[in-house]
């Protein structure tokens, strides 16, 4: 995906700042080998001010048609809600909802269990993602439902600001807006690999193509009115819609399955 992650508006990078990123980040980068964020499973009782730092006040760029604002993230039922709704608020006329991690993960499993939005110019993402916004290179693994299709997730990754992947598109069974699902990928130093409700959709092997920094994890429905040709052309719901989400985790290597669903206790009891 085109992401341009800031904290502040006043921190707004263009894209071209991501190109220099390797050339003078490396020095600074956090390997994923070495990050501090330790297994966890959120099930959303509450949305947990600790763990997640809520986007609010800005965009990711030009291709973007809605402001992050904190009044679209919210828990309600044992869900996380991430909305998208017409409202005037910095500049557009849409506001839309994003999450993500404080701490940083490396190698490991990350999880999710949720249900997309249709809709053509919207996209439901899960996603690890870091950048120049902290002193990084911009390195980013993909779940993506894009709203014109959700039959399908696109999964994809980019290393120092350039997509490696094959942005291969994946069948949901049922569809990702009808019913929630269950997406994982499991990251290692020689591989990724990416599920859908326990079934392997893709892999990616070859070490040039591998996001080696510890990352952030995100979540975020958005749309955009320019990016046409991978979204749709944007067709304005009509009324507030939301994506939501009943369980997210993380599973560092050698650490035992946190919960009978998860992709780790197959993969432990050699089903996949």
């Amino acid at each position: 995906m085109l992401k341009i992650q800031v904290q502040n508006p006043a921190l707004y990078l263009l894209s071209g700042a991501l190109a220099l990123s390797a050339a003078i980040l490396p020095a600074q980068a956090q390997n994923a080998g070495q990050a501090s964020g330790k297994s966890f499973v959120d099930n959303f009782d509450k949305l947990d001010r600790q763990r997640w730092y809520i986007s609010d006040g800005w965009s990711n760029g030009d291709h973007q048609n809605c402001t992050w604002s904190a009044k679209q993230v919210s828990v309600e039922d044992g869900k996380l809600k991430l909305g998208f709704a017409k409202e005037d608020y910095k500049e557009r006329n849409h506001v839309c909802g994003e999450v993500q991690t404080k701490e940083r993960y490396g190698y490991g499993t990350f999880e999710v269990r949720m249900k997309a939005v249709a809709g053509s110019g919207l996209n439901t993402g899960f996603f690890s993602y870091i950048g120049p916004v902290d002193k990084q290179p911009h390195d980013e693994i993909d779940f993506e439902v894009l709203g014109k299709d959700p039959s399908k997730v696109q999964v994809n990754q980019y290393v120092n600001a350039k997509s490696v992947g094959s942005a291969k598109l994946a069948e949901v069974p049922g569809g990702a807006d009808k019913d929630f699902h269950d997406y994982a990928f499991v990251w290692e130093k020689d591989r990724i690999a990416w599920y859908v409700d326990g079934v392997l959709v893709d892999e990616a092997t070859d070490p040039d193509k591998l996001p080696s920094h510890a990352s952030k994890i995100f979540l975020s429905l958005w749309g955009s009115d320019t990016l046409t040709s991978w979204m749709g052309a944007f067709e304005d719901p009509g009324a507030p819609v939301a994506a939501e989400v009943e369980r997210v985790s993380y599973t560092a290597p050698d650490d035992p399955c946190q919960f009978p669903e998860s992709i780790v206790c197959k993969l432990k009891q050699g089903t996949q």
